[in-house]
């Protein structure tokens, strides 16, 4: 059974993602769980999430679910805007609420990291001959 649709198309939190995460070199975008995926050979970006056991609260709708740095990733852990989403957390994710005006320049840099972390070192090269 295919997951329903769990994003609105027009959401403009999603089009600024949308901005981030596909000006990556080689980035694309599918829909997996019903929710927007971004990624290279393998994902490196959801928007939005879920808490273990709260599946319908729709709170972390707009949400940016990504891979940390991992000399980041602790202190990003205690910090409470930060949480971790079902199914990804366990292996070391974190989401971030983006619904009460994200700072933009932080959300790229998460994103960055995650592809980073995700991503071919074929696009890493590419993606350091931009800077």
């Amino acid at each position: 059974m295919a997951h329903p649709q769990r994003f609105d198309d027009n959401d403009p939190v999603l089009a600024k993602l949308r901005e981030i995460c596909l000006g990556l070199p080689g980035a694309d975008m599918k829909v997996s769980h019903g929710r927007p995926a971004f990624f290279t050979k393998k994902i490196f970006a959801m928007y939005g999430a879920v808490l273990k056991g709260e599946h319908h609260t729709g709170e972390y709708d707009q949400a940016l679910v990504f891979m940390p740095d991992s000399a980041e990733a602790d202190a990003l852990a205690q910090d409470e805007r930060f949480f971790s989403p079902a199914y990804w957390g366990p292996s070391g994710w974190l989401g971030l609420d983006l619904s009460h005006k994200p700072d933009w320049d932080e959300v790229a840099e998460l994103v960055e990291d995650s592809y980073r972390a995700n991503t071919t070192k074929k696009l890493i090269a590419e993606l350091d001959s931009l800077d």
